[in-house]
């Protein structure tokens, strides 16, 4: 216990020393854990949030539908009620194919009739005002959130304008918009909306001659044999056009609404853990010198190596764990309202589940362990009095290069000489570029594809499936460019302090602070370029590898635009602390590294 105390006292004690470099790290892999967990969890978010509404309004187990709305097709509806395993049922109904408008919105819409009183099965839950009465409306929340209707305001159902006496919500119907089921006289259904009216009310529907469908809802004394009863009692559909449909088969329909976002989620996580390496990897080899004296001053001590490893690793290692539960934590926060995007399924607590956290940890403890190792390894090796001298490096002479480099303009001399110092710090640098292009042409590349509305009328209300992936793509892209802004200004600061001596040098051979600003920039803008247009392709692969073979493909040189902000956006975030590092007395630069 006294050496367990002993770690967490150095550990606390330098992430007060360096707050700031422990702030990214957190942010870079409580970003990464936070979307993948995201992606991980939305499948189990919806079926969460679909039972919790399901039990809220007796679900049906099964629903049968069969075209047409006259006594011999309820009596061959009803009869299903009597088959054994039956416990209970609501119904038969009649469902109406009209349309439906409000505020200059017309959409396709199934209109059914409902008692007073809902029956023992599929009893929709009123959020908002009351249930259908005479000469009133009742829209299902999701169809009503895409008409912008609520109670009070009218709709007009097959040219009738009624007012909106409620909002509902059910499971007997797929979430918005697949209220239809089955299409008119047993046809495939189309996409629309759901709204309840009186059975009176629904008599004028029926007088205008409206296709007519008949519906059964069934509760099962084993919910989980709904496939079994169904597969048994295929000689209904034979007799009559009868369809079936299973709470399972509607579980899984909503959750399809979700499939979109949900790849873009896990590969987005994985471009942003990609980004995270970057940023934890350049701050721990910035610290790799500070590291090395204090693995010295351990040593000197009498530390053991052992003792040693887990002072350099446990402060990594706190803070990819305390990510990581930050990152849980936002998901368990956002999936609820990521996962119902139609607001057709009640809210309700949904979080990541046990391989999630688990895919989670193993991402943020990777990052931390395989950005760190490297830096304490050499930390270890190093000699006692090499590592209490805390002596600088002296860079390989290479003649030829000198020679070659010496004619070019000071600021690009500067730059060049900087990345040669420390060339894997350029080719991470570059990689941050190449993966925040990744996601910009995946987001343009999305942009570009042909919208495919779902035909509800004259005016389409949007595909939801769309342009939820679209706000989840734009989301990923937003925190890709954050996050790879960061790792900028991080890169800048960092070569920024190591090279203090250099640049000390550097003015003292006449170089101007403008120069060193502009040679400091140069450092990160050199990577930049190849980064760029390497990102172009990536993502156009990456987008194609995961799309059908009719996706559309923009004009080239539309991709290579964010290529070319890049270099801009680069410069802009070097110019500060590139600024800063200039600015520092020479004086005390040199001084500082002669004590």
């Amino acid at each position: 216990m006294g050496r367990v105390l002993v770690v967490l006292r150095l550990v606390v004690a330098d992430v007060r020393r360096h707050p700031a470099q422990a702030a990214m790290m957190l942010l870079a892999i409580t970003a990464a854990t936070a979307t993948l967990s995201l992606g991980m969890s939305l499948r189990g978010a919806t079926d969460a949030l679909y039972l919790h509404t399901r039990a809220a309004t007796a679900g049906p187990d099964v629903v049968a539908l069969a075209p047409g709305g006259d006594r011999a097709t309820s009596s061959a509806l009803a009869s299903l009620a009597r088959e054994p395993g039956v416990v209970a049922h609501g119904g038969p109904y009649r469902q109406y194919y009209t349309t439906a408008t409000a505020h200059g919105a017309t959409s396709a819409a199934v209109v059914q009739g409902a008692g007073a009183a809902p029956g023992p099965v599929d009893r929709p839950l009123v959020t908002s005002g009351t249930w259908v009465r005479p000469g009133g409306a009742v829209v299902e929340r999701g169809f009503a959130s895409a008409l912008g209707v609520g109670v009070g305001d009218r709709v007009t159902v097959a040219g009738r304008s009624l007012p909106v006496t409620g909002i509902a919500v059910t499971t007997a119907h797929p979430i918005y918009p697949g209220a239809q089921m089955m299409g008119p006289g047993g046809g495939p259904s189309d996409y629309s909306g759901l709204v309840w009216m009186t059975v009176a009310d629904t008599r004028a529907l029926a007088a205008d001659d409206l296709p007519a469908t008949s519906l059964l809802y069934l509760r099962l004394r084993d919910p989980a044999a709904a496939q079994d009863f169904v597969a048994a009692r295929r000689h209904v559909r034979e007799e009559h056009p009868t369809n079936f449909f299973t709470w399972q088969f509607m579980a899984e329909q909503d959750a399809d609404m979700l499939r979109q976002s949900r790849s873009v989620l896990v590969i987005g996580s994985w471009l942003l853990a990609l980004l995270a390496v970057g940023g934890v990897a350049t701050l721990a080899a910035g610290r790799a010198t500070g590291q090395t004296r204090r693995v010295g001053l351990l040593k000197a001590v009498g530390a053991a190596p052992g003792f040693i490893a887990a002072v350099l690793l446990a402060e990594y290692l706190a803070l990819a764990l305390i990510a990581d539960v930050l990152g849980l934590v936002i998901a368990r926060l956002a999936a609820p309202g990521l996962a119902n995007p139609t607001a057709s399924l009640l809210p309700a607590a949904a979080g990541p589940t046990g391989d999630t956290i688990a895919a989670t940890t193993v991402l943020a403890l990777a990052a931390a362990v395989l950005t760190t190792l490297g830096p304490a390894r050499r930390a270890l090796r190093t000699e006692t009095v090499t590592a209490l001298a805390d002596a600088a490096r002296r860079p390989a002479h290479r003649a030829r290069l000198n020679g070659l480099s010496a004619l070019l303009p000071t600021p690009l001399l500067l730059g060049l000489r900087l990345i040669a110092r420390r060339p894997g710090r350029a080719v991470l640098h570059a990689w941050s570029i190449a993966v925040m292009m990744i996601g910009a042409t995946a987001l343009l590349m999305a942009r570009v594809q042909p919208d495919y509305d779902y035909g509800l009328g004259s005016s389409a209300l949007g595909n939801v499936q769309t342009e939820q992936g679209h706000r989840v793509m734009l989301a990923v892209t937003v925190a890709l460019a954050v996050l790879a802004a960061v790792n900028i200004v991080t890169i800048t600061w960092t070569t920024a302090l190591e090279a203090r001596p250099v640049m000390a040098i550097a003015r003292t051979l006449g170089a101007t602070p403008g120069q060193i600003t502009a040679g400091l920039s140069a450092a990160q803008l050199l990577p930049t370029l190849p980064g760029a247009l390497a990102g172009v392709p990536l993502g156009m692969f990456l987008v194609l590898l995961f799309s059908p073979p009719n996706v559309a493909v923009p004009p080239v040189w539309s991709l290579f635009l964010p290529a070319l902000a890049a270099p801009l956006a680069t410069a802009a975030l070097t110019a500060v602390p590139a600024r800063l590092a200039a600015r520092r007395s020479v004086a005390r630069t040199l001084s500082t590294e002669a004590a």
